[in-house]
């Protein structure tokens, strides 16, 4: 389980999070929606301890993210994927390549088993048919799918996801959410969702949450938060598909 309780953080001059706290229970996908610069990023660097609260509590299965230690930090992030915006890919490095990543950094595996990993969570996001190809010559929807085969590649309990579905095309992004869902009911991960769209919130969520001012204004579960005459959840809630 993830939790944040009264988090607050400042970065320069900008009061980010203020009194921010959630709760996301294993096995959910909880989806993360507000304006720009609310304060949805900084909480997912909270939860993978890139960031440490001026204030409050961030625990993952009770565990106090902030005052681990580097290696209790390394151990926690191997049991967290995170899917970066545009799939944050390394342009000189195979698809095949950029996906193992994490394994040959973390994980010391034969060659046969690493590379049969690989193939494994290519395969799960229809991207074995690419794997050897390099990033600038793919879409930008197949790059997100990479992204999410790294994410997913040793194993994790959570998976982190940054607008997952920034800049891409209704039928991409569908494929995606898609992808998202499926990570969540056939290999019971919990997600921690951020995204400005109406679609992927309603398709990928359990529970949404919607912050304003460094802080969740409302939350509810999706057919909740579809039904709210809330300001916030009629904004972003309120219609259309994007």
């Amino acid at each position: 389980m993830i939790e944040l309780h009264d988090v607050h953080k400042r970065l320069g001059t900008r009061q980010i999070l203020a009194g921010m706290t959630l709760r996301v229970p294993k096995g959910m996908n909880f989806v993360l929606m507000g304006p720009s610069g609310s304060g949805k990023s900084v909480t997912l660097k909270h939860v993978i301890g890139i960031l440490k609260p001026d204030q409050g509590s961030v625990q993952v299965d009770g565990q106090e993210v902030p005052t681990m230690s580097r290696t209790q930090l390394m151990t926690l992030r191997k049991r967290m994927g995170y899917l970066f915006q545009n799939g944050a890919l390394i342009n000189w490095l195979s698809v095949a390549d950029n996906v193992g990543l994490p394994l040959r950094e973390h994980a010391r595996l034969p060659k046969s088993e690493l590379d049969d990993r690989v193939q494994q969570v290519l395969r799960l996001v229809k991207l074995d048919h690419a794997a050897a190809q390099f990033p600038p010559s793919i879409s930008g929807g197949m790059k997100l799918r990479a992204g999410l085969a790294r994410a997913l590649v040793t194993n994790p309990e959570y998976v982190l996801y940054d607008e997952p579905n920034a800049g891409l095309d209704p039928i991409i992004s569908h494929q995606i959410h898609e992808l998202i869902a499926q990570v969540r009911d056939d290999l019971g991960v919990t997600g921690l969702i951020v995204t400005h769209s109406r679609a992927c919130a309603t398709h990928c969520g359990d529970r949404i949450g919607i912050l304003e001012e460094g802080r969740l204004a409302i939350e509810g579960t999706v057919d909740e938060m579809v039904r709210s005459d809330h300001p916030l959840a009629r904004a972003f809630l309120g219609g259309g598909s994007d």
